[in-house]
């Protein structure tokens, strides 16, 4: 049995879920938000067999796209006086962050 967590953009969740449930696997969201852009997004977690996992990595895969996006950056911490214009800054966000963990025991009560 695996335990696998995958960290999604907020985009790309909704269509992740409905997806497993259309292949059976059970899946629990959390709504989340990462450190580095501070956007929100979206962890889902479900256990599977281990023959199933590759499934599970499909799934997400064919899913999660990455994108870009343009974002305005933290303005430094600055002394008094002066003055900071932030640029846009392009970054590519999305895909999928996924953690693949053994498990011991699972129970469905």
């Amino acid at each position: 049995m695996k335990l696998v967590t995958a960290i999604v953009h907020n985009e790309d969740a909704s269509t992740l879920v409905d997806a497993l449930l259309e292949k059976e696997f059970r899946a629990t969201r959390f709504n989340s938000s990462g450190g580095f852009l501070k956007q929100g997004n979206a962890t889902i977690v479900l256990g599977v067999e281990d023959d199933q996992v590759e499934d599970v990595l499909g799934i997400i895969s064919a899913n999660c796209h990455s994108r870009k996006q343009f974002v305005n950056p933290m303005p430094p911490i600055m002394e008094p006086g002066e003055f900071y214009m932030p640029y846009p800054v392009e970054v590519e966000v999305g895909g999928a962050t996924v953690f693949v963990q053994p498990i011991e025991r699972f129970e469905r009560l």
